[in-house]
């Protein structure tokens, strides 16, 4: 996998990440004019950062190798 797909996987599973805190965070007030918006926003980009240092430092499922980079330009060949 090129380091260009990578990000690619890397930043959608970001941003589902963030909605799907946005979601839980809302979801877990009372009423929607007591949602503190600040705090979603917050815990929100908190999330999606978590996911992507996570995603480079683990790598992906998605991705070829196992650190999810590829190795150099022998992992081009096949």
């Amino acid at each position: 996998m090129k380091v260009r797909d990578f990000l690619k996987c890397a930043i959608i599973r970001a941003l589902r990440t963030l909605c799907q805190t946005a979601v839980a965070t809302i979801g877990s007030t009372a009423l929607l004019h007591e949602v503190d918006w600040a705090m979603v926003a917050s815990a929100s980009a908190l999330a999606a950062v978590a996911s992507l240092l996570t995603s480079v430092a683990t790598g992906l499922p998605e991705a070829e190798t196992p650190s999810g980079v590829p190795d150099g330009p022998e992992s081009d060949r096949e």
